[in-house]
Formats: C-alpha cells, structure tokens, sequence
C-alpha cells in the first residue's frame, strides 16, 4: 500500500458519514444533546441572579424621594410657610410637589383618593403635618423623620398627625405587598406546573385549570393572612377577587409566553413580574420614593396594579378606583387572546388531532 493510499484510508476513519469530519459529528451530538440547553441555562441563571439582586436593591435598599405631592392650607409663600417648606425640601433632598386648597376637608378628600401624601396647615407660626401612613409608609416615615429639624430651621410651632395609620397587624405596611407577591408568583409556577403534570390539557382546559387554581389559591393567602395571623383585616370578598385576578392574570402571562417562546418562556415571564413588575409595584417602598421611570411603569404592570387595587381596598374602600382592575383585564385579555389565536404553536394539548404530530397510540415512525 502506498503512502497516499494510507493517508487516504486514515482520512476515511476520520470522517463522518456525510462528509462532515469528526469534530463536526461532535458539535453535532452536543447541540442536539440536553447538555447544550443545560449550558445555556446556567448562564442565562447566573444572569438572572444577579439581575434579581440588582433589581430589589437599585429600588428598595435606599429608598429617595423624588417628588412628594402634598396639600397646603393657607400657605401664603412667604415667612414662616416658605421657610418651612424650603427647610422641609431641603432635608429631604427633593420637591415638595404643593397643592393649595381652600380648606381641610378638600385636603383630606384628596388624600384620601390617595392624590396627596401629606397636607400642610399653617396658622401663623405654627405648622400642622398631616401624613397618612396607609397611603405610603415609606413617605410618612421620610416626612416626619425630616419634619422636627425644618420646624426648627424655620422657627415654627410643629404638630404631627397620622391621620390614615396602618393596622396593629402590619406596622410596616409590607402584607399587602407580601400577599400581592404570593398571587403573581403562584400563578405564573402553577401555569408552569400545568405545563409540565397536565401537557395533555387543550386550551379551553387549561384555562379553566388557571382560573380553578386561581380562585383556591387566592382564598387560601386571604384565609391564612386574615383568619389565621390576623395580620390584615381585609374586606374578604374584595382581597379574594383581587387576589385570584392577580392570579389568573400571572398564569395567563406565563401561558402566552410559553406559547410564543416555548421552553424559554420563563425568561420573559420572570423578567416582566418579577424584575420589573414586583419592585416597582409601589407595594414595599411607595412609588415617590422609587426611580421615577419605574414608578410610572410599575402602575401599568399586573404586580402594581394588584397592590394598587389591594391597597385601596384595604385602607382606602370608599376611593376604590377602576385602573388597577382595568389594568389587570388588559394583560389578562392579551394573553389570553395571544394563547388562542396561536394555541397550535402552544407546546401542550392533547396530540390526537394535531396535524404535525402523530397520534399519542401511533407508533413513532409509523
């Protein structure tokens, strides 16, 4: 055998079938292999986390305010009023964002349609701050920490009144955010779970599963958190229906993602409710404290717009507004909507019947 016959046989062992080299048969395997998807995972992982942490700490850590909206009666912009506030801006490191009224009661009329956080009175030298802790207890508690030394720097009277305190059970103001939190996680894992126990459910059934795990679970958080800890005394059929369209809504997310993006729809799910959503939904630092994109955006996502309703209702029920709930049936409708009309791209459903699969009793191949 000649040396170029040799080298030819040589280069024959080294090939693939098809021509391609063996380097190439082994990319090949690796990409079709679960270890690629595994790879990519961990990366994508290690992403998130730190996404996670930088997310809740940018915004919750050290909370600013930015622009407080409050009322002002008989502010006549100059003396003792002007020193005050500015005294007041000036420790607080922001604006003041004044609103004059004519009179207490219009005041207290805006704070509670949650319009203002604070309203101050001013009687010659003397200064009345008014706050509502049920409105933001993050910016009562900034408003009050700043308000003794302003007084002093203006040479006023100060009296402090919390005229909206939060209840025994929630000193800090953070269940309704907590129960808020639990509805959206639960109902994006359970659609998650749907997708991986119950694959076979067509969509008019996985909706229906949605909707019946929603309206359980969200019983469950206000039964626990009201009847059990007593931590919250909620307006039960309220907290309950906001909980369980909270729920239903976060599945629905989920579904719609999973329908467009398949395997991968955790990463647009978990970016949209849980980086984005959770913290700037106003529920754990009020949203004067939050960067001032985030307070504007967080409002018009399912997590804020839950805490928004659930808050309302909880502090605030004669001043129930429709947004939050409008809000909700936006992105509730959506994914719905996204989820039917694209429903044989949906990974699930039963495979009988379905065009590009064959039947679940066919054998592979057949």
């Amino acid at each position: 055998m000649s040396a170029d016959d040799h080298f030819a046989d040589h280069h024959e062992e080294d090939a693939a079938p098809g021509g391609a080299s063996r380097g190439d048969s082994r990319r090949t395997s690796f990409r079709d292999s679960p270890f690629l998807p595994a790879v990519v995972l961990g990366f994508i992982l290690a992403a998130a986390a730190g996404l996670f942490a930088g997310s809740y700490t940018y915004t919750m850590a050290n909370p600013t305010p930015r622009h407080i909206p409050a009322a002002t009666v008989d502010y006549t912009g100059a003396g003792v009023p002007r020193d005050f506030v500015a005294a007041m801006e000036k420790a607080l490191g922001a604006s003041l964002e004044l609103r004059p009224y004519s009179g207490g009661a219009a005041a207290r009329a805006d704070m509670e349609e949650q319009r203002v956080f604070a309203i101050l009175t001013f009687r010659g030298d003397d200064v009345r701050l008014d706050v509502a802790g049920a409105a933001g207890q993050s910016v009562a508690q900034v408003l009050v920490g700043a308000a003794p030394a302003a007084a002093r720097e203006a040479g006023a009277g100060l009296r402090v009144r919390d005229l909206k305190p939060l209840q025994p059970g929630d000193p800090r103001g953070l269940a309704i955010f907590y129960i808020s939190l639990a509805a959206v996680i639960i109902g994006f894992v359970g659609a998650i779970q749907l997708s991986v126990h119950a694959r076979d459910l067509d969509p008019p059934e996985r909706i229906a599963a949605i909707a019946g795990y929603a309206v359980l679970g969200s019983f469950s958080i206000a039964a626990v958190v009201d009847w059990l800890l007593g931590a919250l005394d909620l307006p039960f059929a309220e907290s309950w229906f906001i909980l369980a369209f909270t729920m239903f809504t976060s599945g629905m997310v989920f579904t719609m993602f999973n329908t467009l993006f398949g395997r991968w729809a955790m990463l647009p799910t978990w970016g949209l409710m849980v980086l984005l959503g959770n913290p700037s939904s106003g529920g754990a630092v009020s949203w004067p404290l939050l960067p001032s994109p985030l307070g504007r955006i967080g409002q018009w996502l399912p997590p804020g717009a839950s805490v928004n309703a659930q808050h309302t209702a909880v502090y605030f029920g004669d001043a129930q507004h429709a947004f939050p709930f409008l809000v909700l049936a936006a992105w509730a409708a959506v994914s719905t909507t996204v989820f039917w009309v694209w429903r044989h791209r949906h990974p699930g459903g039963r495979s009988t019947g379905r065009p590009d699969e064959p039947a679940a009793d066919t054998p592979a191949g057949a």
